[in-house]
């Protein structure tokens, strides 16, 4: 399954896609803005186990962003469960050298619609740090509503600071 736009696509993750996904990942600026589990520096290695845990995965729930054949970020949901099963965490990152060119705006209100549609879901989620200004722009663009301000939640590089949770629901 692909997802075209002018300038990019969203596919699958696939063997070939180590070295763009390191090369892109691998950059101080992106990894600022993302979770600590996302490996700093980014190897090789790093990207192979990311590959190997998505690839043939179907329902596919993270795609490559495409750019040129070139894999230079992601956007995905976490499947809840339990009493959360009716909820899904989104979140995506992209090479800093393909910021402000309207990808990851696309990109979101794409996966928005493939998320809707394709699992039994009512809420989608996404979790901001508050100094990650062009995120939230992406997220209200896409038609997220801010819901929580989840004080001094989060600690990043030594600065501790507030998460702001934004969601989108689907009756």
């Amino acid at each position: 399954m692909e997802i075209k736009f002018d300038n990019f696509k969203l596919r699958p993750w696939r063997q070939g896609d180590e070295f763009s996904l390191a090369d892109n990942a691998n950059n101080e600026n992106v990894w600022n803005c993302v979770r600590d589990y996302f490996p700093h520096p980014y190897t090789l290695e790093d990207a192979r186990t990311w590959i190997a845990l998505n690839e043939n995965k179907e329902p596919i729930t993270h795609f490559a962003i495409d750019v040129n054949g070139l894999a230079v970020g992601s956007i995905g949901v976490h499947l809840k469960d339990d009493v959360y099963k009716c909820s899904a965490e989104f979140g995506y990152w992209l090479g800093e050298d393909y910021w402000n060119k309207k990808i990851m705006s696309n990109a979101v209100k794409e996966m928005v619609e493939y998320a809707f549609s394709t699992f039994d879901i009512v809420r989608l989620y996404a979790s901001v740090f508050e100094s990650n200004h062009a995120s939230i722009r992406v997220l209200e663009q896409a038609g997220f509503l801010q819901e929580a301000i989840l004080r001094f939640a989060v600690i990043k590089n030594g600065e501790l600071m507030d998460e702001y949770i934004y969601s989108i629901v689907r009756l």
